[in-house]
């Protein structure tokens, strides 16, 4: 696999080298002496799933507060999606930026996500689903969250959101007390 920068730092686009012969196709997805060689968390502690049915769902922007920040690695197993990483690290000379990826089933690129920064997406085919691992329990007092359209950050989203939890709409534009 190749693990390229994502444009911001800690951001990596991971590239599955994909093996193909009469068979069909094979690719290695995680290697912990690489990630690890590479300076990414080379642990992870759950693996999730989310389902999207329609086109222009929005999940996020969601991260964990320490203890439990985690790492995230995030990969497109049926349709496409729009995945963000937005650098809350409240001392990062980056503050605030963000990089978006477009992951599908087709493409078989994943996104590493690090610490301290949010993460979210959008579908852009129905049927979307969403694999990703975690490199920290989930610990809901210790969640946090920003509106996906926080002026502050202006996120370049490929099309506005037609579905939305109500979790999601409800999380505040950023604060730094809220991330305290």
């Amino acid at each position: 696999m190749r693990i390229e920068p994502a444009g911001l730092d800690g951001v990596f686009l991971i590239q599955p080298d994909w093996h193909r012969d009469s068979r069909g196709q094979f690719a290695r997805l995680f290697d912990h002496r690489q990630f690890a060689a590479a300076g990414l968390v080379a642990q992870f502690d759950n693996a999730s799933a989310s389902v999207s049915r329609l086109r222009h769902t929005l999940r996020g922007m969601h991260l964990q507060l320490a203890p439990a920040r985690e790492a995230k690695l995030v990969r497109c197993v049926r349709g496409a999606l729009f995945d963000v990483a937005l650098d809350l690290r409240p001392h990062s000379a980056r503050f605030g930026a963000w990089a978006g990826h477009a992951l599908s089933a087709e493409n078989g690129a994943m996104l590493y996500v690090p610490e301290g920064f949010a993460h979210g997406f959008l579908t852009l085919a129905d049927d979307t689903e969403a694999l990703y691992l975690t490199s920290a329990f989930h610990d809901p007092a210790r969640e946090r969250g920003v509106r996906w359209d926080d002026p502050r950050f202006a996120i370049g989203w490929p099309a506005p959101p037609s579905v939305l939890s109500d979790k999601d709409r409800a999380w505040p534009d950023y604060a730094a007390a809220h991330f305290a």
